[in-house]
C-alpha cells in the first residue's frame, strides 16, 4: 500500500467521525473527567458524555472506565489519546501558520520620488525593511516633476518636507538638507569674488531646467532675509547630477545639496561659496493620503520608516 492510498483510507476513516465526538473525547482525556473538560469546551458534562458514548459506539471499543468518582481511560483509550494527541498539535501548528502568512505583511507599494531622494534616502532604508519582510514588493518612480500621488495610483511619495501638500500625513525620514554653491578651484581661481547672491551675475552659473520646462531659481537666505535669484550661464542641463560633473570640469557655479557635493566637497575638487547665505532645511519625508485605506503591508512599511525617522532624529539629538 503506498502512502497516498493509506492516508486517503486515514482521511477516510477519520472524516467519518463526527468532529464534536473526537473533541469531546481528546477533552475529557486531557482533562481526566467530564466536568472539567465541560468547562473547557463551555459545553455540558451531559453533552461531553453522549458524544464519547457516540465515539465509542462508532470505534466498537470502550474507550473510558466510569465511576462516580473517577473517569480515566482504558487501555485503548489510551491508545487512541497518545496517537491523537500529537496529531492535534500539528494541526494546531498548521492552522497557526496559515494565520501568520494571512496576517503577514505582503502586496505592492508604488512610490513616487525624485531621484536624488531615493538614492540618499529611500533605497538604502527600503533595503532594510525588505529584508525583514521579504514577502512585499515596491516600485520607485524617480522623476524631477510633482505629480499628485493619488491621481498618479501611488501609494506615497517621497519630497522635501517643503513639498508635502497639506492633505497629506507626512512622515520624517532624514536629515536636515542643506543646497550651496560650489565651484572647482580652477574656476575660483580666475573668477571674480562672491561675496554675496548679487555677485553672482559676474559669473558662469550651471543652471538646471526643470520638468515643467522653467529653470531652477537659487534661493538664498540670511538673518531672516531671503534672496531668489534668476542665474544666467551657458549651460543648461536637467539632471543634478550633470550639475555636479560640469561644476568639477570647471564650468562655474553650480547650485547643488551638501549631501551629492560631500565627497568632491571633503577631497578638495570643489569648494563652497556664500557660506552664510545657504543654511539648512527640513528634509526629506515619506508622505501619503490621510484617509486612504490601508492594508496589512502598507501600515507595515509606514511603521518602519517612523521608527527609523524617530530613532534618526533622537541620534541626532543625542551627538548636537
Amino acid at each position: 500500500m503506498t502512502n497516498t492510498t493509506r492516508n486517503d483510507e486515514i482521511i477516510r476513516t477519520v472524516g467519518s467521525l463526527p468532529p464534536g465526538e473526537l473533541a469531546a473525547f481528546l477533552a475529557v482525556a486531557e482533562h481526566g473527567g467530564f466536568r472539567a473538560a465541560s468547562r473547557s469546551l463551555n459545553q455540558t458534562a451531559s453533552a461531553l458524555s453522549h458524544a464519547v458514548a457516540g465515539l465509542e459506539k462508532r470505534l466498537k471499543v470502550k474507550l473510558f472506565h466510569r465511576s462516580t468518582r473517577n473517569v480515566s481511560l482504558t487501555e485503548p483509550g489510551r491508545r487512541l489519546s497518545e496517537r491523537l494527541m500529537p496529531a492535534l498539535a500539528e494541526i494546531g501548528l498548521a492552522v497557526e501558520e496559515l494565520h501568520e502568512q494571512a496576517s503577514s505583511p505582503s502586496g505592492l507599494v508604488r512610490i513616487n520620488c525624485d531621484a536624488n531622494a531615493a538614492e540618499q534616502v529611500l533605497v538604502p532604508l527600503l533595503t532594510r525593511f525588505m529584508a525583514q519582510v521579504p514577502t512585499m514588493r515596491f516600485e520607485i518612480r524617480s522623476e524631477g516633476k510633482l505629480v499628485d500621488i493619488a491621481e498618479g495610483g501611488f501609494d506615497c511619495g517621497v519630497r522635501a518636507a517643503e513639498l508635502v501638500p497639506d492633505e497629506m500625513v507626512a512622515i520624517p525620514i532624514g536629515p536636515d538638507q542643506q543646497h550651496i554653491v560650489v565651484a572647482s578651484p580652477a574656476y575660483l581661481q580666475s573668477a571674480p569674488n562672491v561675496d554675496s547672491p548679487s555677485d553672482l551675475g559676474l559669473h558662469q552659473c550651471i543652471q538646471l531646467r526643470m520638468a515643467g520646462g522653467s529653470i531652477y531659481r537659487w534661493e538664498f537666505q540670511r538673518r531672516g532675509e531671503t534672496v531668489v535669484v534668476a542665474t544666467t550661464g551657458n549651460l543648461v542641463v536637467d539632471q543634478s547630477r550633470l550639475l555636479l560633473a560640469a561644476a568639477l570640469d570647471g564650468c562655474g557655479l553650480a547650485y547643488v545639496t551638501r549631501w551629492m557635493a560631500a565627497d568632491a566637497l571633503a577631497d578638495g575638487s570643489l569648494r563652497q561659496v556664500l557660506y552664510d547665505w545657504t543654511p539648512p532645511y527640513p528634509g526629506l519625508c515619506l508622505y501619503y493620503p490621510r484617509h486612504r485605506h490601508l492594508g496589512t503591508g502598507m501600515r507595515s512599511f509606514l511603521d518602519f520608516m517612523k521608527a527609523e525617522g524617530s530613532r534618526f532624529h533622537e541620534a541626532l539629538q543625542t551627538n548636537s
